[in-house]
């Protein structure tokens, strides 16, 4: 996988306004389509949803990390969104205010959980999450995310 493509600017909602995480799940999926990186969008909500079911995919901390490996996806990606209300994925301590949403080919190996790891490590850091709430720029944003799990 190259990062140098896995997220981009098209990829960032900074305003998601979704209530729930099937609706979260749906808007950032939606993104995937429109760039060209999941061919179904109901097959890879699907894959989405039936791993969340496996186990929830909320973190500690206001994170949200729906992640799947579906026939649908076209190329590694990763999209995110910020949601001032939160959304609940299932943590522990409440609502998900950053979302993370993995999208990996069917047979493309471990690629994603190699992002998932990363993700989960910078995630830790009070300084990653602090940008990524405070970022008004989604391409600059992309760029950030695209160093920091490369």
């Amino acid at each position: 996988m190259t990062t140098a493509d896995l997220i981009t600017a098209d990829l960032v909602d900074l305003g998601l306004d979704a209530t729930d995480k099937n609706g979260a799940t749906r808007a950032l999926a939606q993104r995937l389509v429109t760039a060209g990186r999941v061919t179904d969008l109901d097959l890879f909500l699907k894959d989405v949803a039936a791993r969340e079911e496996q186990m929830a995919t909320g973190l500690e901390g206001g994170i949200g990390i729906p992640h799947c490996r579906s026939a649908a996806v076209t190329t590694p990606t990763l999209a995110f969104g910020r949601s001032a209300a939160g959304v609940d994925f299932g943590a522990p301590d409440g609502p998900a205010k950053l979302i993370f949403l993995i999208a990996a080919p069917e047979g493309g190996g471990s690629e994603h959980l190699k992002v998932l790891a990363a993700l989960a490590r910078r995630l830790v850091r009070a300084e990653f999450k602090q940008h990524l709430l405070a970022a008004t720029d989604a391409a600059a944003l992309a760029e950030y995310i695209r160093q920091e799990v490369s």
